[in-house]
């Protein structure tokens, strides 16, 4: 049972290309920020340019830049661009129907899970790549001063 890191990273690579202000970046860049290969990062850019948050261009040359300000890309569209699965998922074992929990726990689990999903989109809605990139760079400013 992993953890899907598909949000991180896509938050990771955004916030990279809006670091660069407008300048592009090439996967193999934007890999070597993950530190991850550059194949997944293209397999992210397709998912997030499939939802109008990336443009990106083949071969050489600019690479990937932003579709929109910062400002303007809230981190539930990022979540939804990339969530392959969701975020919550029942057994694949179906429980055992003979207890009284397993009877009802999966409509139970459903009513939570779906509250649950609502709650952090609502959150994420609230949040843009502008106020992540605002926090790499004071992190970095206070990183440079003093250190």
């Amino acid at each position: 049972m992993g953890a899907n890191c598909r949000f991180a990273m896509a938050v990771h690579v955004l916030a990279v290309l809006a670091y660069r202000q407008g300048g592009g970046a090439s996967s193999t860049m934007l890999a070597a920020s993950v530190n991850t290969n550059p194949v997944i990062i293209r397999r992210l850019l397709l998912d997030l340019q499939a939802a109008k948050l990336v443009e990106t261009r083949k071969g050489p040359g600019p690479g990937s830049r932003l579709s929109r300000a910062p400002e303007r890309i809230n981190l539930a569209e990022v979540f939804r661009a990339v969530a392959c699965t969701e975020p919550f998922a029942m057994p694949r074992r179906a429980p055992n129907g003979a207890c009284p929990v397993g009877q009802c726990i999966r409509d139970a689990l459903e009513e939570v899970f779906t509250s649950a999903l609502g709650a952090l989109e609502q959150d994420l809605a609230k949040r843009t790549l502008a106020t992540v990139v605002d926090r790499v760079q004071s992190a970095h400013k206070y990183s440079q001063d003093y250190h």
